[in-house]
């Protein structure tokens, strides 16, 4: 097959749906399908690999580290046109989303949407009244979904949140896989050692946008309560956002500050060992549609404390996998407390995380079930 994938968001921007997209480029390859990613272009990025299409972009003033790709350029629509699609997949339902649908249609080709965000919950971004903006991208994202052929969910609470809102379209849930042979379990010392981490501390892990939806300002308020119990723990933030240097300084401003160490992003190739190094994955968003980082945590054989959510509790089993909690920073740093204080539990809590991550997130299985998606759609079996 040969598939369009459509993203306002790519590499080298680092996040979610960047992941996903570059995830089912290679998963698609390695199956022995052609796939294109069609993205905006970022100023100061390295050359792309073949397959690889930047279409025009400009600066999004809210989002400094964002670009805005401009959905109209006849050269690009030539060269889709020539490329002779059997599958447009969009990622987003405006800007690209927009140009795949209009080019799937031209060609008669099927439309695939995945449904990778809560885009109300971002409305902040956009410079214009925030109840008018979250009715907005709902309707625009539910009008979007049921034009598509087909939707993809990345979890059954995103599913049901659309059926909810009145998309009639086929909706399949398939979460965003990750590299099993990548993110492993690991020495731990060694993993400390490259990464200049102490040998002997207790350690928590934030991988993850530092951005005001994230919620990373109650992980910090955790932290501190951590720190009273036990002195020796610290917390090394990955990651980078608009929120950055205002959780540094909220961090300084606290008591434990000095434990809490930002590392900003971190090469794809080199966050396994951040996973392999420490002792347990926090996290407290309340935005997520699966939460990406914490099946990675997963498959590394890292248990989690996180914020019970949709998405969320999909990933982490609570008392099997980790512990779910309610958005209270005191109830994340109980969690945590409690586990880092018994390392049976948490030892078995990693194992079983990373059991359930190769039965069920494993990247290859996943593009695999996206693939066929793909064939069924071409022969007419999800088609409208």
């Amino acid at each position: 097959m040969r598939v369009g994938l459509f993203t306002n968001n790519y590499l080298p921007v680092r996040g979610g749906v960047p992941t996903s997209v570059e995830t089912l480029r290679a998963g698609l390859h390695a199956l022995g399908h052609r796939a294109w990613v069609f993205a905006p272009r970022f100023p100061g990025s390295a050359p792309d690999p073949p397959g690889v299409v930047r279409f025009p972009s400009l600066p999004a003033l809210t989002y400094p580290e964002f670009s805005l790709a401009i959905p109209w350029s006849r050269r690009v629509a030539q060269m889709i046109e020539g490329l002779a699609l059997d599958i447009f997949h969009a990622q987003h339902p405006f800007l690209l989303g927009g140009t795949a649908r209009r080019l799937a249609r031209r060609q008669g080709q099927p439309l695939v949407f995945t449904y990778h965000t809560h885009y109300e919950k971002y409305a902040h971004y956009v410079p214009f009244r925030r109840g008018l903006v979250e009715r907005l991208a709902v309707s625009w994202s539910t009008r979007f979904a049921n034009g598509s052929d087909l939707v993809i969910a990345p979890s059954e609470a995103v599913r049901s949140v659309l059926r909810t809102r009145g998309v009639t379209t086929p909706i399949e849930v398939v979460p965003t896989g990750v590299p099993l042979d990548r993110f492993t379990p690991g020495d731990r010392a060694r993993a400390r050692c490259a990464l200049g981490l102490p040998p002997d501390e207790p350690i928590l892990l934030y991988v993850g946008r530092l951005d005001r939806e994230k919620s990373v300002e109650r992980l910090l308020d955790a932290f501190r309560l951590v720190v009273e119990a036990l002195p020796r723990a610290r917390l090394v933030v990955v990651g980078q956002g608009t929120q950055a240097v205002r959780l540094r300084a909220r961090a300084r401003g606290t008591s434990a500050g000095e434990r809490v160490s930002f590392v900003g992003v971190q090469p794809r190739e080199g966050l396994p060992d951040y996973y392999r190094a420490v002792d347990l994955f926090c996290f407290a968003s309340q935005t997520e549609t699966q939460g990406l980082v914490l099946a990675e945590a997963h498959a590394s054989g890292l248990p989690c404390v996180a914020v019970a959510g949709p998405g969320v509790d999909e990933v982490v089993a609570d008392g099997e996998t980790g512990l779910l909690v309610k958005p209270d920073p005191r109830a994340l740093a109980e969690a945590a407390i409690e586990l880092l204080l018994d390392p049976v539990r948490r030892g078995a809590m990693g194992g079983r995380a990373r059991e359930i991550a190769c039965q069920h997130f494993g990247a290859e299985r996943q593009s695999a079930r996206v693939a066929a998606l793909y064939g069924r759609l071409l022969n007419g079996g999800a088609a409208r």
